[in-house]
């Protein structure tokens, strides 16, 4: 929720945890009302003795400016403190410098947008100067941060270079919506850990300079995901060296992937791999056929993997281990879904081989389910390795199992709708943290297949938070520690429905809208109307 400042008025935001986040630069005032009484003492002490700036340099504070008003950006910032002044508008002549060299990237990013000189590491002051610094305090949330503009400067401090780099993203979306930053101090940080786009590059195969231009917009909005799905039952779409013969046609080059990597990692943005099994994998398996799961009449199933084979296992984990390397982030994407093994009334009749194997391995009574979880947590150990956090799809987790899914697995809710469905407060009692990707809401499926619809982005600003994890009913509230965030997501099931450009325009508002409740998922202060023009604004 935006702080709504009128004139000599200032509301603060309620639910703000301002502990955690980054103290302001040594440029920043007192917060609050007493940043607005000392300004005000200053004014009225220059008029009494009739001073007057200098010239050539930013006017002081004085009762000649109103209080400030609160930026206009998406998301909203979450608090700002009111000051009097000219505030900061970006000239040739100004100067970006940071105190630490590890923010080379982020300076000389708003840099080039907004026409300065990066001048690098500098101690000295200029009027003008945008100074980005480091205050690496280990104890705040490494993405908030505190933007100051006084005294004809601005300056963006945070604990963590990603804090820093949001505040620039706050000034270039300042700049973009009014020509100028409002004197006074904006305090900020996510609501959520997790703030995400996944794209299915499998069965639409997205050009490599479209997603980067979608890396550049999700940075701009504060997103720190991408998820690229790349490996389903139409097609295989990253070049492998392991086993060149999976890989479809149309795909990208791992040097390709090396650019998308690293456009992200400069956004701060980290790209979640998924290759999906024991399901969706019919790409792989038009390659390896004797690798398919049949069932007791020897028919085989589409996009499942017989999961009895150490062979099948075999294969997959080369994969997992092979784009480990290609994607260096902390986070990993299971899948885990719609494994059709489990689709039919009776599993163990149907796939007496599963049956079989489930037994030989976990002991009498075991159930195909048993060893279907067994498969995800053997895979899960195969990327643990490389030391990723782990997700997977809320359907791969099953009720009543002997065998259990490693409880350092985070659930990807997506959907209520499958076979033995569980209601989100049964993951989130077990203690387990969830990645919120409601398909009610926040899949968007290209041709609109089955009941599906394009989600608009009014109805998620408005209907939509993190909590409402399953159709359009919330969770207890007592459960939001444990619901990491959420991700958008599209889907290819027609890809030829919509162009690359249609998508683009077709998710535009809906990602602006998730952002905004992933970064405060308090009613907004805008209204639709109002959200929607601020958006045209900025782009």
């Amino acid at each position: 929720m935006i702080a709504a400042v009128a004139a000599g008025t200032l509301v603060a935001v309620s639910g703000v945890s301002l502990g955690l986040w980054a103290a302001s630069g040594e440029d920043g005032p007192a917060t609050g009302s007493a940043a607005a009484s000392s300004a005000a003492r200053s004014a009225g002490s220059e008029e009494a003795a009739g001073t007057a700036p200098e010239a050539g340099r930013s006017p002081s504070p004085s009762r000649s400016y109103p209080l400030s008003e609160a930026p206009r950006t998406i998301p909203a910032v979450r608090d700002h403190t009111a000051g009097r002044g000219p505030g900061w508008r970006p000239e040739r002549a100004h100067r970006v410098v940071v105190n630490d060299g590890a923010l080379a990237d982020e300076g000389r990013l708003i840099a080039g947008e907004l026409g300065l000189t990066y001048a690098g590491e500098k101690d000295d002051r200029r009027d003008g100067d945008l100074r980005l610094v480091l205050n690496r305090d280990a104890g705040a949330n490494p993405e908030s941060y505190t933007m100051t503009v006084r005294g004809g400067r601005v300056t963006v401090s945070g604990p963590g270079e990603a804090g820093v780099f949001y505040g620039t993203r706050t000034l270039k979306q300042e700049i973009r919506g009014a020509g100028s930053a409002p004197e006074g101090v904006v305090r900020d940080e996510p609501a959520k850990q997790r703030r995400g786009l996944m794209l299915d590059i499998a069965r639409k195969p997205f050009t490599a300079g479209w997603i980067e231009d979608r890396i550049r917009e999700l940075g701009d909005l504060k997103f720190n995901e991408l998820g690229l799905h790349f490996s389903d039952d139409q097609g295989f779409r990253i070049e492998s060296d392991t086993h060149p013969e999976i890989v479809s046609a149309q795909h990208l080059s791992k040097a390709q992937v090396e650019r998308i990597v690293a456009l992200a990692a400069s956004r701060h943005i980290t790209v979640v791999p998924e290759i999906d099994s024991p399901g969706h994998l019919g790409a792989v398996i038009a390659a390896h056929p004797d690798l398919q799961l049949r069932n007791a009449g020897g028919g085989a199933v589409r996009g499942a993997i017989d999961i009895s084979k150490k062979e099948s296992a075999d294969l997959v984990d080369d994969l997992l281990n092979e784009y480990a390397g290609l994607f260096p982030g902390g986070q990993w994407h299971l899948g885990g879904d719609e494994y059709q093994a489990l689709v039919v009334p009776d599993p163990e009749a149907s796939f007496p081989g599963l049956a079989a194997a489930a037994r030989e391995r976990y002991g009498a009574g075991a159930t195909v389910e048993d060893l279907t979880t067994g498969w995800l947590n053997d895979r899960a150990a195969t990327v643990r390795a490389h030391d990723r956090t782990l997700r997977a799809w809320n359907d791969g987790f099953f009720r009543g199992t002997s065998v259990k899914a490693a409880e350092d697995v985070q659930v990807a809710y997506w959907t209520g709708k499958e076979i033995g469905a569980r209601q989100p407060a049964e993951y989130l009692g077990e203690g387990r943290e969830v990645v919120n990707y409601n398909d009610e809401f926040l899949y968007y499926v290209l041709g609109e297949p089955l009941t599906f619809v394009y989600p608009t982005g009014q109805r998620i600003y408005e209907r939509w938070t993190p909590l409402v994890l399953r159709g359009t009913t919330a969770v207890p509230a007592r459960y939001d520690d444990r619901i990491l965030g959420g991700s958008f997501a599209v889907w290819g099931d027609l890809p030829d429905a919509q162009t690359e450009e249609q998508v683009a325009a077709g998710i535009r508002m809906p990602l602006r809208a998730t952002v905004q409740k992933l970064w405060d998922p308090d009613r907004p202060a805008l209204s639709w109307a109002e959200f929607r023009a601020l958006a045209g604004k900025l782009d």
